[in-house]
């Protein structure tokens, strides 16, 4: 049964202070990824560039995987394939177990999330600790990511102060952003000190080279991979792109879309394990990509990159917030993503989509976002889930506007509304009415008006 995204909507913003604040953030990153845009002359270009890269290299993956493994392997690193999740998870748990390691150092990954890693790890022994900033304060206080970019946004620094003085006992009468980030860094640098292995995702495989590349602000993932013994990769078969020169396209296209950076702080590059290291592994997963690829009308999401400006620039989920949606992933890519996976469970995601397309104009890689969802709509009667409401009212319009007679009385009489009192209108009978006014209709519908300024015009011929 899939949750209500509209439902849960109604919780966030019954803080309507901290509904304006989140709206406003994550509109200050589409202010900077325009700005970023705007530098660049040949934006759009670069964009077409990228989605052409990614439907090549989509449409051509089975080549690229084994360019991948091939060139990989040559370099020295042990290379895994995984149908799922299970067997992703199981894997990585062999070569910790293989290694006798304990506890392993984590740099952000989304694919990580998307199989519950951490928890399957946990529940087998293992110690897993997130070292990027916003995921280890919510591992900390037993969230999950409500954007993935910026995971803990949704927490200001006064948040982040009681987390921290509960987990790692700072001092309860400072809440200073400086202060909090030092306290994460003390308490993180012993974490990558005593750990056996570091685990990171990837931001994309270079097919030619064998190398992964993962784009950071903080550098994390470099000390996840370059302090402990052994350094493990997981990356989602969709990450591979032909070459180097594919790579100069996406990388003048992350941050900037991203955050409004020109790049991010880190771009790191590994190809293989350091001098006298464990070798290094390179686990490559499935998980319903192959089925999603053979989907004729989705397959387009896979071109994402991971940049989060469909959620930035969305209004739904700006004025909702990461929770609101029941895929663990929000916003359009999200709305998507969760019913390629699953579309009974995730279909109350669908409703959260003004199709203003906005995600699709913004998008990087040119993923048609908005007219995916507006499919999925059409699939929602057909899977057993569409809103019997929704239903029940678009018959009553279908029968309005197949009738130009009666659309014509209806909307010469809407004005009628205006006077009425705000109590028989503003009401729980009325879904607009929440968070909304009730807009004020014009004394003449529209069609009305042009009629008699159409008469006017000619009237004045006349003469």
């Amino acid at each position: 049964m899939s949750t209500t995204h509209s439902k849960a909507a109604k919780k966030f913003l019954k803080n309507k202070s901290y509904a304006e604040w989140h709206d406003n953030t994550f509109w200050g990153l589409r202010v900077k990824r325009d700005s970023m845009a705007h530098q660049l002359p040949e934006w759009e270009r670069l964009r077409e560039a990228a989605s052409g890269i990614k439907r090549h290299t989509l449409t051509n993956i089975d080549r690229y995987l084994e360019q991948f493994a091939e060139a990989a392997e040559k370099n020295g690193t042990i290379v895994h394939w995984a149908k799922d999740a299970e067997e992703m998870n199981q894997t990585v748990l062999s070569i910790l177990n293989d290694n006798g390691v304990k506890k392993i150092v984590k740099s952000k990954s989304m694919l990580t999330e998307e199989c519950e890693m951490n928890p399957y790890l946990e529940e087998h022994g293992i110690e897993v600790v997130e070292t990027d900033l916003g995921e280890r304060i919510l591992q900390l206080d037993h969230q999950r990511p409500s954007h993935i970019v910026v995971p803990a946004t949704h927490l200001s620094h006064d948040d982040v102060g009681h987390i921290f003085e509960r987990e790692l006992h700072t001092d309860p009468k400072n809440h200073d952003p400086a202060y909090l980030t030092y306290e994460a860094r003390l308490s993180l640098r012993d974490e990558f000190l005593t750990a056996g292995a570091g685990l990171t995702g990837a931001n994309f495989g270079i097919a030619e080279t064998g190398d992964i590349v993962v784009c950071t602000n903080e550098g994390n993932a470099d000390m996840s991979t370059s302090v402990p013994k052994l350094q493990i990769s997981v990356i989602g078969m969709e990450k591979i792109i032909p070459d180097y020169d594919a790579l100069s396209v996406f990388v003048r296209l992350l941050a900037r879309s991203a955050t409004g950076q020109p790049s991010t702080v880190y771009t790191s590059h590994f190809r293989k394990a350091r001098p006298g290291a464990a070798p290094m592994h390179i686990v490559i997963v499935d998980n319903g990509r192959s089925d999603w690829l053979a989907d004729q009308e989705h397959w387009e999401t896979l071109k994402c990159i991971r940049c989060g400006s469909c959620m930035n620039t969305c209004p739904v989920y700006r004025w909702s917030g990461g929770y609101s949606y029941s895929y663990f992933i929000p916003g359009p890519l999200g709305v998507n993503l969760g019913m390629l996976r699953d579309p009974r469970k995730y279909a109350g995601n669908v409703s959260a989509c003004t199709l203003c397309l906005s995600c699709q104009n913004t998008c990087p890689v040119k993923v048609n976002l908005g007219e995916q969802i507006y499919l999925w709509r059409q699939k929602l009667d057909s899977l057993g889930v569409a809103n019997k409401e929704k239903k029940m009212i678009c018959s009553v319009m279908d029968k309005v506007l197949d009738n130009p007679s009666l659309y014509n009385k209806l909307t010469g009489c809407a004005s009628v509304i205006n006077h009425l009192p705000a109590f028989m209108i503003e009401n729980g009978l009325n879904p607009w009415a929440y968070g909304h006014k009730m807009m004020k209709f014009p004394p003449k519908p529209f069609h009305s008006l042009i009629k008699e300024y159409q008469k006017k015009e000619n009237d004045s011929k006349d003469l």
